[in-house]
């Protein structure tokens, strides 16, 4: 936690099938440093019923560019998935990050000018398994936007969020130039920390190794 910044920052992280990972993090974010991190959400799980008091206890929002910059301004932290549903539920083993052309998060950092602080958590695609990668799953997600894609899982596999160093404000780097700068970040985590590609089984038996370092 020592590389979240007293200030604002937004941070930028991998997204498995179920964010498990990241909500453990905010809760010890704000347990270890008291700090509240908002978090941006998929347009379709807030309108899901009875999700919205659950979204204001995170906090959560998801109304759009101006509204994240304005979080940012104030001195908050926010999150954010950049491969959003579609890494959630299409992506596998391989940790293979499904950006497309997105660049709004980090034009959000540059209008905000605050730094970048890059997550990822080991085997969080082994805790939880989509099918999206089957081809009617797939076409139904790309036509309809809908985050409907059976998941499986809930294995007690070994979790471990790692965090990154802080990648600082510059006002001479472009948005497109700062998807790739922290794109980079985030896979050197996942080179570093994450065997390729993923097992089940090695991921529980990584809950009885007792030398595993923290980062």
């Amino acid at each position: 936690m020592e590389k979240i910044p007293e200030g604002p920052g937004l941070i930028v992280y991998y997204h498995g099938p179920v964010p498990i990972d990241y909500c453990y993090f905010i809760y010890n974010l704000y347990i270890q440093k008291r700090r509240v991190c908002y978090s941006v959400v998929d347009h379709f799980i807030a309108m899901l019923p009875g999700v919205e008091i659950y979204l204001n206890l995170l906090p959560a929002l998801h109304s759009g560019r101006e509204e994240c910059v304005e979080i940012l301004k104030k001195g908050n932290l926010l999150g954010v998935a950049p491969g959003g549903a579609r890494e959630a539920f299409c992506s596998d083993e391989n940790y293979n990050f499904l950006w497309g052309n997105r660049t709004g998060f980090a034009q959000v950092a540059i209008d905000a000018k605050v730094p970048i602080i890059p997550l990822f958590t080991q085997n969080i695609h082994e805790g939880f398994k989509a099918l999206g990668k089957i081809s009617f799953f797939r076409w139904f997600y790309e036509c309809s936007r809908l985050a409907v894609v059976p998941i499986y899982g809930g294995f007690p596999v070994k979790l471990h969020t790692y965090i990154g160093d802080p990648i600082l404000y510059d006002p001479n780097v472009t948005a497109t130039e700062l998807v790739e700068k922290t794109k980079t970040a985030i896979e050197t985590l996942r080179d570093r920390h994450q065997k390729l590609p993923g097992s089940i089984l090695r991921a529980l038996l990584e809950r009885f190794d007792k030398h595993q370092k923290d980062d």
